[in-house]
């Protein structure tokens, strides 16, 4: 999220308290459908990596509430995405969520019509046509793809503007100092959580709950064990400015390098990262509403979201490392921490989930180390409001 602070008053946290969205936004149909059609079926959305599509033929599915969409690598090596829908009757094309074409076509499994790979309908097996059928008009209807840093990212609207690289959080690390584009998957995490998906997002941008839920992220993190995401979190950081301890800074504690069971690093460290990254222990880039990378000094975790309803949100964490690492690195000591982080902080959203039908409570209160949800309630808000209005 951008940051709160404005140079004559840097500290970040909020001055007044703020209401929390309706708490009927986090359970109720509606408004989940209302979240679909504002936010995710109009937001870059991340699909897979490139390395996950790296044949000719090579094809994934991607599903966000009712829509599927196909992602391919066609006979040229251009990745393409269209949604996966026969033009005829409306059929699902593809059946399985990855795998690798038979030819170099798509072939409806209902009535055989068949698309070449750029999406252009060529064979109907009809024995007439009529007179004013024209197989041009019948396109497979195309979804709007984008690629940044090897990542894969597809936009349902049908008047995709930007690009995935333009909607990530601007006060976000580029992470250019990390070689995203070549590194391999080393674990893979995935778990459904009993919870809406702006609850995992509010967790996400705020520590007020560190040091009561993560003690041994707390203590390798010790600014989190103060309940503070940062420097200019603390009322008094003008204070303590010039202190670089960590409780102070944001820094991994003395003598940790990374996030990992014993604070170690258990690969060779990412050889251009500036000491700056290095120090820091971590380095985010948010992509709202799906997905966020970290790069740390040996490896990178991604994590992706998918709501799969109301009350229940798909979690795909991934742990990258160089290839050359991968034999070289206690992978387990590494997956361990971030598991037990990602694990925790699931637990404790399905704990806030079951409270929210309270038919007492209409929406909760913002403290001030909370300004970044208020910032998150605003987005919503305002994608919200681009929707049509009810008749």
């Amino acid at each position: 999220m951008q940051p709160i602070a404005s140079d004559r008053d840097p500290y970040n946290g909020l001055t007044r308290a703020e209401p929390m969205l309706p708490s009927s936004a986090y359970w109720d149909i509606n408004a989940y459908q209302r979240d679909l059609d504002a936010i995710w079926y109009k937001s870059w959305l991340l699909v897979c990596r490139e390395a996950d599509l790296a044949q000719p033929l090579c094809f994934r599915t991607f599903r966000v509430g009712t829509q599927e969409i196909v992602v391919l690598r066609d006979e040229t090596g251009e990745l393409r995405a269209f949604h996966n829908t026969c033009r005829h009757r409306g059929s699902q094309l593809c059946q399985e969520s990855e795998g690798r074409l038979k030819a170099r076509l798509i072939t409806c499994p209902y009535h055989a019509w068949s698309y070449s790979l750029r999406g252009d309908l060529v064979r109907v097996p009809s024995k007439s046509l009529p007179d004013d059928f024209d197989k041009a008009d019948h396109p497979l209807y195309r979804v709007a793809l984008s690629v940044w840093r090897g990542f894969v990212f597809v936009n349902l609207a049908e008047d995709a503007a930007g690009s995935a690289q333009t909607s990530f959080d601007p006060a976000s690390s580029d992470l250019g100092n990390w070689p995203l584009e070549t590194l391999v998957t080393g674990h893979v995490l995935r778990k459904v959580m009993n919870c809406n998906w702006k609850i995992f997002w509010e967790n996400f941008n705020e520590c007020l709950h560190c040091p009561g839920v993560h003690k041994d992220l707390s203590r390798l993190v010790p600014i989190y064990g103060r309940g503070l995401m940062g420097r200019h979190d603390d009322p008094e950081w003008a204070r303590h400015a010039d202190n670089d301890a960590p409780e102070f800074s944001g820094g991994l504690r003395a003598g940790a390098e990374t996030w990992s069971r014993d604070g170690q690093t258990h690969g060779p460290v990412f050889a251009g990262l500036t000491p700056a990254e290095r120090s820091a222990g971590q380095t985010y880039a948010t992509n709202l509403p799906s997905m966020f990378v970290v790069g740390h000094v040996d490896y990178v975790r991604t994590v992706r979201l998918v709501p799969l309803g109301p009350e229940q949100t798909e979690l795909v964490a991934e742990w990258l490392f160089a290839p050359e690492a991968l034999v070289a690195t206690d992978i387990d000591n590494i997956v361990a921490f971030g598991k037990q982080v990602l694990e925790e902080d699931a637990g404790i959203c399905e704990v806030n989930q079951k409270g929210l039908r309270s038919v007492r409570h209409e929406a909760g209160v913002l403290m001030p180390e909370e300004y970044d949800l208020h910032r998150f309630h605003n987005w919503v808000r305002e994608r919200h409001a681009t929707l049509p209005s009810k008749p």
